[in-house]
């Protein structure tokens, strides 16, 4: 079955959003785990996984290879981006991931442990290495690529399967857009047995078609009960014996399921996000950090990235996504005033407000207090519309406050832009 180009493009981006640095809005929905985190909760799904042990420390590393007991181990940089074995650490060490003798463990650990890790996927900052993973290094015969994410078009999961991985999936959409199949799942009945034939021949796995059909209702079964937003797994691997394995995993979790997955939203790693979106959760704030120099305070994600097309559209550069939402108070709207600020490349924040459930006074009230506790020196430009508008207008202008009106967006980005021109 032909891979369409819609697919290709879903494939494409939720890849994206599970390895790449959080610089897309669509980041902020999913909590993303390191690969021994994913490849723990795997295992008590059912799903055969290699055996491997997390170190954060060099003792740690030698002791977990010793435990391994082969003359040779995988040692892997644990960080949440893509590309680790083609990455360089900024101590000049090149790849994130080898194949190394058990004797060479501490000197690679003291390397890579501390570290920090550049990938394609992490940015030019690069992400911070506090754990490796020591694992069995495994002799495959075979590698597939596996996952399952969630398809407005089917309204409901759909397993995607590829006789080939190892790779890039996107790679292979391209090339070999023929060897990728896609079996849409009613969510609810459920995964049938014909789902799982019809994915086990698409693999082509040359062992037990039943062992196999097993691995792949354990991984449904994992994407259901965990509320996932995708589990991928590149490789998919059969074994010298042909028993299907994940070599590799990623695994996404829908935010919402955050109060049902507490065990797993308790693994989350701070430090391999931005500390400003870090403390923009913190506050309830939809925040995602970009390159520009102009901050944006708006609610509503829609007239969030209106605000930001039509600042490009004047010559300006948004320096931020950030949505404080419909009901936010006069402390959240400080908090988002010091978030937005605390980015040395603002040189001007762009406050755009259409009061519906959010009222123009909560806004102004938080503007007021947040420029004379930060003690502001750029430029705020304020547009309001909506509930209690009035009222908001005349706060502002009494505040005393060298805040400048906009009548309307457009005229609002014209002079964010002036400003710092």
């Amino acid at each position: 079955m032909l891979l369409s180009s819609s697919l290709a493009r879903t494939v494409t981006r939720s890849a994206a959003r599970l390895t790449a640095a959080p610089r897309s809005i669509g980041a902020v929905r999913f909590l993303n785990l390191h690969e021994y985190q994913s490849a723990q909760i795997m295992k008590e799904c059912g799903v055969n996984v290699p055996f491997g042990i997390a170190a954060h420390t060099v003792a740690d590393a030698v002791k977990a290879a010793q435990e391994i007991g082969d003359d040779e181990v995988v040692i892997k940089s644990q960080i949440l981006a893509g590309g680790r074995g083609l990455g360089t650490f900024t101590n000049g060490m090149q790849g994130g991931v080898h194949i190394i003798k058990t004797s060479e463990v501490e000197e690679y650990a003291s390397k890579m442990l501390g570290g920090t890790l550049v990938t394609k996927q992490s940015g030019p900052e690069g992400k911070p290495v506090n754990t490796v993973l020591l694992a069995k290094k495994m002799q495959l015969n075979k590698e597939f690529y596996f996952a399952i994410m969630m398809d407005r078009a089917s309204q409901g999961p759909l397993i995607i399967a590829c006789s080939e991985g190892g790779t890039s999936i996107e790679d292979l959409a391209e090339s070999s857009p023929e060897k990728i199949i896609q079996v849409p799942v009613d969510p609810i009945t459920g995964l049938t047995d014909a789902d799982v034939e019809k994915v086990v021949k698409g693999l082509t796995v040359s062992g037990d078609p039943k062992a196999a059909g097993d691995q792949i209702r354990a991984l449904y079964n994992l994407f259901m009960e965990k509320d996932c937003t995708m589990v991928e797994v590149n490789p998919l691997a059969e074994d010298a014996d042909g028993n299907l394995l994940a070599a590799d995993a990623k695994i996404g979790f829908d935010d919402n399921a955050a109060f049902r997955q507490k065990d797993v939203f308790e693994q989350r790693d701070s430090t391999q996000e931005d500390p400003r979106e870090v403390a923009a959760s913190e506050w309830d704030l939809n925040y995602i950090g970009l390159d520009g120099s102009i901050g944006c305070m708006v609610n509503g994600a829609g007239l969030a990235m209106a605000t930001m097309d039509i600042i490009s559209l004047h010559g300006g550069s948004p320096a931020n996504f950030l949505d404080v939402g419909g009901s936010a108070t006069t402390p959240q709207i400080k908090a988002a005033f010091e978030i937005v600020t605390a980015d040395p490349k603002v040189k001007a924040v762009l406050v755009n407000i259409f009061g519906g459930i959010m009222k123009c006074d909560i806004i102004a009230e938080g503007i007021i207090e947040a420029s004379r506790e930060l003690d502001l020196k750029i430029p705020v430009i304020v547009r309001l519309e909506g509930t209690n508008v009035e009222l908001g207008k005349k706060l502002l202008n009494e505040s005393g406050l060298k805040l400048i009106s906009a009548s309307d967006l457009d005229d609002a980005a014209k002079k964010a832009v002036a400003a710092i021109a």
